[in-house]
């Protein structure tokens, strides 16, 4: 027998990555709506595809041009990450995450090939708190086992295997997953999976294999609307909310975050850079119907923001605007009181003027209770410190116990929790003001002027920016940083032993340096440091 050499590229470097991203993106697109109408697991939201293909068009498109292929693909996975949406898209830009970590050579061949679909997977299945087969992430096992089998003969071997064997297992995921069988359904992301490896396929070969085209062709028999709705297969109560957000934080507070999201709800997949140590971004998602708990806990472990939330029951998304018009309350759960609780007494004195309870950390439970008691059905809790959250977390559980709805908000600073009340708005739904106070606050940028025994110290985020002579030096150069980072607004709550020359000299100076930033002084005199700034 006389063996009749593979024809087709057999190496995978950046133009070929990128002819199968394009290749890839027109494919889903293409067969989009087919594959959105088999979403029926976790949630039946006909969104699959059209996430990872936003996803895909996130890291590709309009990339730095030139880049080679282990640069182009730590720019697109660091691109999806921060722009994936949905279970399936915060899937593959971890996929995307796990083909970084090991294709870093200019030119990839099979045996390398195979490494980085083994990686895409563990990077993949690693990311989700409860791996479930009958999914995306059983087809991309098969894919990648076939894919190292076939590695010897050559890469097209290798990515003829692969779409092979994850056509094979996304046609067997009825018979893994109930919720499918009942809906006569395959997998969708399995599905869209099998595409995408296919499209590979036609990208070395000129070929088009088939056998995920034919799957959708055999199983689009139904619309979703159409599919019966499944229980989930843990044995869960129906979540009705997708909650979605960034989070800046170190390996170990995601680590734990995943852990607290698992309690509240399912679905839960947390993605970022695998090497990361320190703080990172992670791209969080999680199915609850506690929308203000997902948040919080979010806000317990670093700094938050692009918070992303999508009812179930409408499909709509609040994402950075107004909500979509959803079901009322009863009128008394709209009864809602906002409790700041500060140790600054001038900051307190300012907001109960503006309707705000206000506490110390002290005070917290008494205060919460005495909310509960005078008749409010619901109330947001913002502290600023760890000691006052630890607090009003536990007194917030004791007021749950007996009805009371009420989601604690941490902010890391007093002028965050001012951000926070400026968006209050009594008459949203409860969780689209939840959102809308804890994106504000997680907006807000902060920077402290801190008398040391060498000087004065500016610091921005927890970030050193020097050591300087006096204090409104210091001023200085943080509102620089933070006007150059595009602030709109400056709040400046000058600290014990400060003087109202420091906080007039930077007053004259943004003036005249940014005259498009507004600049406010707020009457603190009681906090620590001596010169806090909060930016918006």
């Amino acid at each position: 027998m006389v063996e009749i050499p593979e024809t087709g590229r057999q190496a995978l470097d950046a133009d070929i990555m990128r002819e199968w991203a394009a290749r890839g993106i027109d494919t889903l697109t293409r067969h989009r709506r087919g594959v959105d109408e088999l979403n029926v697991f976790p949630v039946a939201d006909s969104d699959t595809a059209t996430n990872m293909v936003a996803t895909l068009q996130a890291a590709f498109q309009g990339g730095t041009p030139g880049l080679g292929l282990e640069a182009l693909l730590d720019e697109a996975a660091g691109r999806a990450l921060l722009s994936a949406r949905g279970n399936s898209g915060v899937i593959l830009a971890q996929m995307l995450r796990g083909l970084a970590d090991v294709w870093n050579a200019d030119a990839i061949d099979a045996k390398g090939f195979a490494a980085g679909l083994r990686s895409a997977t563990d990077a993949a299945t690693g990311a989700v708190a409860v791996p479930m087969a009958g999914t995306i992430l059983t087809v991309a096992e098969a894919a990648a086992t076939a894919a190292r089998k076939a590695a010897p003969f050559g890469l097209v071997s290798a990515a003829r295997a692969a779409a092979e064997g994850a056509a094979e297992a996304v046609a067997a995921t009825p018979g893994q997953l109930p919720a499918l069988a009942r809906a006569g359904v395959v997998d969708a992301g399995g599905l869209a999976l099998a595409l995408l490896l296919e499209a590979l396929v036609e990208t070395l070969t000129g070929s088009v294999p088939t056998g995920a085209l034919d799957l959708l062709e055999r199983h689009r028999v139904r619309a979703v609307e159409e599919a019966e709705q499944v229980p989930r297969e843990t044995g869960s109560e129906t979540y009705g909310y997708e909650v979605q957000y960034l989070l800046e934080a170190n390996a170990a507070a995601a680590s734990d975050l995943r852990h607290r999201l698992t309690d509240l709800g399912d679905s839960v997949v947390i993605i970022g850079s695998r090497a990361a140590r320190d703080v990172t971004t992670f791209n969080v998602h999680v199915h609850v119907n506690d929308i203000g708990a997902a948040i919080e806990a979010g806000i317990e472990r670093g700094r938050v923001h692009r918070i992303s939330v999508t009812r179930f029951a409408d499909g709509a998304v609040h994402a950075h605007q107004e909500p979509a018009p959803a079901p009322q309350e009863p009128a008394e759960t709209r009864e809602r009181v906002v409790v700041v609780v500060t140790e600054s007494a001038g900051i307190r004195g300012l907001l109960a003027a503006e309707g705000c309870r206000t506490a110390t950390a002290d005070t917290a439970a008494d205060e919460l209770a005495a909310v509960r008691d005078g008749g409010a059905r619901n109330a947001v809790v913002l502290v600023d410190t760890p000691d006052a959250a630890r607090t009003a977390r536990r007194a917030a559980q004791n007021a749950r116990r007996e009805g009371f709805r009420v989601t604690v908000v941490p902010t890391g600073a007093v002028v965050q929790s001012l951000a926070a009340v400026a968006v209050h708005d009594p008459d949203r739904h409860f969780d689209d003001d939840v959102i809308a106070m804890a994106e504000a606050a997680a907006a807000c940028r902060t920077a402290e002027v801190r008398e040391e025994a060498e000087g004065y110290a500016a610091v921005v985020g927890g970030a050193d920016f020097g050591v300087h002579d006096t204090p409104a030096e210091a001023a200085r150069i943080l509102a620089d940083r933070l006007c150059s980072a595009g602030a709109e607004l400056l709040t400046v709550l000058p600290g014990a032993g400060s003087d109202d020359g420091i906080v007039t000299a930077l007053s004259h100076h943004v003036r005249e340096a940014w005259p498009t930033v507004e600049i406010q002084g707020l009457p603190a005199g009681d906090i620590e440091p001596l010169l806090l700034i909060g930016a918006e």
